[in-house]
């Protein structure tokens, strides 16, 4: 059963009720998951290469207590 709700996008013309509609949508969600999971995979490696330069994983601050 299947408890999706209407979803017509107007301006790429993405009707959720046909099946193309529905295969689109599919597809967006797919490639947002792979997007998600490049950033989820990259981001360790990112601060795992920041730590190996020696860099903190923050901004330095702008302002001093004087």
């Amino acid at each position: 059963m299947r408890l999706y709700c209407c979803l017509k996008s107007l301006q790429e013309s993405i009707d959720i009720t046909s099946s193309s509609g529905m295969q689109i949508f599919h597809l967006f969600g797919a490639l947002a998951e792979f997007e998600r999971n490049l950033t989820s995979e990259r981001t360790p490696a990112g601060l795992q290469a920041a730590r190996a330069r020696e860099r903190k994983g923050w901004r330095p601050k702008v302002l001093n207590k004087d």
